[in-house]
């Protein structure tokens, strides 16, 4: 099955769109957690926030800002935002095509995203810490 995200992006599939330039585009959720809920999508197919090109990964969260703070303006119910990404499948992630959420949220809206935290120790901290060192030298832009 082709991807729904590319399917809108090439006009075969309905959207509302809010914003579009030569990198991405964002229109609402057709499934939205509350109103206003809006996703911001890479032009390029992708899975993966890390598979994107430096300037549209860049680009994607400078339209998430622009777009949340004309959400905030449009006279939605807005209190706050969410700004997600879940990158993978383990994380959620539905579409294989990477995107970021702009949730308005509000007191009593009945969200919770639920994370069931532990405090990690020092000496895990540390070790982890210095496994991702090492590797960032690999990745830098």
């Amino acid at each position: 099955m082709a991807c729904i995200f590319c399917q809108i992006l090439e006009g075969k599939l309905p959207s509302n769109k809010v914003y579009e330039d030569d990198l991405v585009v964002a229109f609402l959720d057709a499934y939205p957690i509350n109103s206003g809920h809006v996703l911001v999508v890479p032009k390029l197919h992708c899975e993966l926030l890390s598979g994107l090109p430096v300037e549209t990964a860049g680009r994607l969260f400078q339209v998430a800002q622009t777009v949340e703070k004309a959400v905030r303006a449009s006279g939605v119910r807005c209190e706050a935002t969410n700004l997600v990404l879940n990158n993978g499948q383990a994380a959620g992630q539905e579409i294989p095509h990477a995107h970021l959420h702009i949730i308005p949220r509000f007191r009593g809206d009945g969200v919770r995203f639920q994370i069931n935290q532990k405090k990690a120790g020092r000496e895990e901290l540390d070790t982890v810490a210095s496994g991702i060192v090492e590797k960032i030298k690999g990745f830098i832009f």
